[in-house]
């Protein structure tokens, strides 16, 4: 339970970092656009912070490629899909839409990481002991 608990506290501290301090204007306008590197390089950055957590709880490697390679896939969908909906409408910063729509944004985030617990917790045999 300890390491379970210990692994959500660095995937949000993880999520906060990667998303507010890391994440330069370029990375953000980049988002929604296949051609740019931004959302690539933002969602990588959220794939290499979650491996130090699941190398401590999580003894066989492959299991780690797999869950931050899909840590990466989901993160850069839900980023895409959120920045192509911004283009298309827009809703300024002080809006209840702006807030519904990143809070909905930042939902989706967390509720991965909670599927990252899920899979640790359903296949328990690749955990340490």
């Amino acid at each position: 339970m300890t390491m379970l608990l210990t692994t959500l506290i660095w995937l949000q501290l993880k999520h906060f970092v990667a998303d507010y301090v890391l994440q330069p204007e370029w990375m953000i306008s980049g988002k929604g656009n296949f051609r740019k590197p931004g959302a690539y390089v933002h969602a990588g950055i959220h794939a290499v912070a979650t491996a130090p957590a699941l190398l401590v709880s999580i003894t066989d490697p492959m299991w780690v490629l797999a869950i931050t390679s899909g840590e990466f896939l989901v993160h850069f969908l839900i980023d895409h899909i959120k920045a192509i909906y911004g283009h298309r409408r827009p809703h300024p910063i002080n809006t209840r839409t702006f807030w519904m729509l990143h809070g909905a944004d930042q939902l989706a985030h967390h509720l991965t990481y909670s599927a990252i617990l899920a899979i640790m917790v359903c296949n328990g045999d690749f955990l340490t002991r």
